[in-house]
């Protein structure tokens, strides 16, 4: 029995990825590799994730002065050798430590909570049929001499399911993943968020029983724990969930879905900053098994890898279950009074009166987007944020949406005392209310983040929709993706532009990708289906080429752009934001990091900044940044280490250091 076991912490070493720390063995000898353990870390207990054991202490320790594990969490082994490695490769590319990867990857929960299953037995393979395009892509994906993608000295097989909104993708991932359990192999189905996770996994229960498992930050630690361990044991053989559900610990792995690949969601916002298209790639390639995206909304890395023939693309053209594509118009919201104009209006009451269903999408939850003086131009900010505050009606506040800073709405304009200030813009919640007075025999329901909070409000509403028990509903972003809704008629964006005004190389595919994704849900099961499109930007090519579901000229148009200013996919880019409580500190801080950066630039590398990030202040944190653009990312990337290793010596303790490879946002 091993007397010495290596530990590590979920706590941040940029410079020491793979510093791990030396104990003495538990009393009661339950020590293990891939268990947890509660141990003396500095002044205070801290929980740790055993790696490796030793007969001996390392040369360099006095024996006498290594601490004793004081407590083993884990009766069963909860990781392995396989997880330690992805572990350590995160480490690597994403500028963290081992532990904080480690700990990203694991469950959190100490006591497992079993959960309950109606169904033991799996069901029989669909016996609905399916289309031509959908058995030719099948057959694409399922046969042994698929077509195989380079990356380096990697190769795994690589397919895109681009077909429209409608087309099946769906039947496609179920039958595939079919083909791998009868091969005896396991699969793993992400999702872009937890709303299309409940749906994504009672459809997989239903088709798979007992052998399909979820994972998903809406369960409880215990819940989550106790389906990782099913996992771990074999019990389940197809896992459901959004990007944490990349690292489920699968035998045998054969196959790994990512619907919706273009979604944003997939990229962490927090240490470890990992895309989950990305760990699957690398899980793929390690573990021999076959990568299968799809999305109506490709990315535009993904329709480049296409283009070049690094991923082979399967098309579905025609949509199934007797829809048709939705005629598509642009309207002018210029001289409209309001949210609605009247083209909007005149459809949704044409829509009720077919006993059909209607989406309103708004990207942007409230009542109103700021409050602005018209005489002095004064406006309402957060005093913690550089941003304005949205006014929340039915909360009677106004909010920042960043740190959550709330104060009444003023009477006056608090610097001119004009009492014509107001809020402009709108909201869901304006949308709400000027719905309901326009329709008031109508049933409105809305989804937005306020909303979806209350217990059971994101599921209950959408079985209703779904049901036919409301006739407008009425949301942001939730209902745009992969939701599908036999009753919808109209589809109305209620006003497209919100997304092109931001200071980001990506506004206008996240745009283009939301307005042609919500359009997808109108008429799915019928012809004459409508999709309004408000805006004030009608020439816009974003505008024309979304209402036109114009995939390929977008592409082309943007991919010029793109390649023209050097941005991603004809770039990578590895982002470094500092913020401190102190604006000179912060200024200072990204100043001292340029100038580490500027003599270590690989040759075809630049750097954009040093700046003040589009939002310089969150939660009263002033934010700069540095960004290093290459071709590149292996020569940027050592860069990056060097530049930080630099930085870390001798670096004020009052700025914080983000760092983000392959960004997603630029805000």
């Amino acid at each position: 029995m091993a007397r010495f076991f290596e530990l590590i912490f979920d706590i941040p070493l940029i410079n020491s990825t793979d510093q791990s720390f030396t104990y003495f063995i538990d009393d009661k000898e339950q020590a293990a590799i891939g268990k947890r353990a509660m141990v003396p870390f500095g002044r205070r207990d801290c929980l740790g994730y055993i790696i490796a054991e030793k007969e001996n202490a390392p040369l360099e320790l006095q024996e006498d002065a290594i601490k004793k594990i004081r407590r083993v969490v884990d009766e069963e082994i909860l990781f392995d050798e396989k997880n330690i490695k992805i572990a350590r490769w995160m480490a690597n590319y994403y500028f963290c430590s081992t532990g904080q990867a480690l700990s990203t990857m694991i469950p959190s929960g100490r006591k497992m909570i079993v959960p309950e299953f109606t169904d033991d037995e799996q069901e029989e393979q669909s016996t609905l049929s399916i289309s031509n395009e959908q058995a030719d892509a099948l057959h694409a994906i399922i046969s042994p001499d698929s077509e195989t993608a380079m990356h380096g000295s990697l190769e795994t097989q690589m397919f895109y399911l681009y077909g429209v909104t409608g087309s099946g993708k769906t039947e496609v991932f179920i039958r595939a993943a079919y083909n791998m359990l009868e091969q005896g192999k396991t699969v793993i189905y992400l999702v872009p968020e937890i709303s299309l996770t409940h749906q994504t996994a009672k459809m997989i229960g239903e088709r798979f029983g007992s052998q399909s498992a979820t994972l998903h930050s809406g369960m409880s630690p215990s819940q989550r724990l106790a389906e990782w361990m099913r996992i771990k044991k074999g019990e389940a053989s197809i896992v459901v969930g959004p990007r944490s559900a990349v690292f489920a610990p699968m035998h045998n792995l054969g196959l790994i879905i990512i619907d919706e690949e273009h979604d944003n969601s997939y990229k962490s916002g927090n240490t470890p900053r990992y895309h989950a298209r990305q760990i699957a790639f690398r899980r793929c390639t390690t573990e021999s098994a076959k990568l299968l995206m799809g999305s109506a909304t490709p990315s535009a890395e993904a329709w480049k890898l296409m283009q070049e023939g690094n991923i082979k693309r399967l098309d579905l053209s025609k949509r199934l279950c007797g829809g048709g594509m939705p005629e598509i118009k642009a309207v002018s919201l210029a001289k409209t009074q309001g949210c609605l104009t009247k083209e909007l209006i005149d459809e949704i009451r044409k829509t009720a009166q077919l006993n059909k269903q209607t989406i309103l999408f708004m990207n942007r939850r409230g009542f109103a987007h700021f409050y602005q003086c018209p005489v002095c131009d004064w406006e309402q900010t957060c005093r913690r944020c550089s941003v304005s505050l949205t006014w929340h009606k039915s909360r009677g506040k106004c909010i920042c949406h960043y740190c959550g800073y709330s104060e009444p709405p003023p009477s006056a304009c608090p610097k001119c005392g004009c009492v014509e200030a107001g809020y402009r813009g709108f909201g869901t919640e304006m949308i709400e209310e000027e719905v309901r007075q326009t329709f008031p025999d109508l049933r409105i329901c809305r989804i937005d983040a306020d909303t979806a909070g209350k217990k059971d409000g994101l599921e209950d509403t959408l079985l209703k929709f779904k049901a036919g028990m409301v006739d407008i509903l009425l949301g942001t972003q939730m209902v745009a993706k992969g939701l599908n809704f036999p009753g919808v008629r109209l589809v109305g964006v209620v006003f497209a532009d919100t997304g092109l005004h931001l200071p980001d190389f990506r506004a206008a595919e996240r745009t283009f990708s939301l307005i042609v994704q919500v359009a997808g849900r109108a008429g799915r099961y019928f012809p004459d289906s409508k999709v309004i499109v408000q805006t004030l930007r009608m020439d816009d090519p974003v505008i024309t080429k979304s209402c036109a579901l114009d995939v390929t000229g977008f592409f082309s148009a943007e991919l010029n752009q793109r390649k023209m200013l050097s941005f991603p996919p004809y770039s990578r880019l590895i982002r470094f934001v500092i913020r401190a409580k102190n604006q000179k500190k912060a200024e200072t801080a990204v100043k001292r990091l340029a100038s580490f950066a500027k003599p270590l630039l690989p040759q075809g590398a630049d750097i954009l900044g040093p700046a003040e990030c589009p939002i310089g202040m969150i939660n009263s944190n002033y934010r700069f940044q540095l960004i290093l653009r290459c071709p590149s990312m292996n020569a940027i990337h050592d860069a990056a280490k060097e530049i930080l290793e630099r930085y870390e010596k001798g670096k004020d303790t009052r700025t914080y250091l983000e760092i983000d490879v392959d960004p997603v946002s630029m805000l």
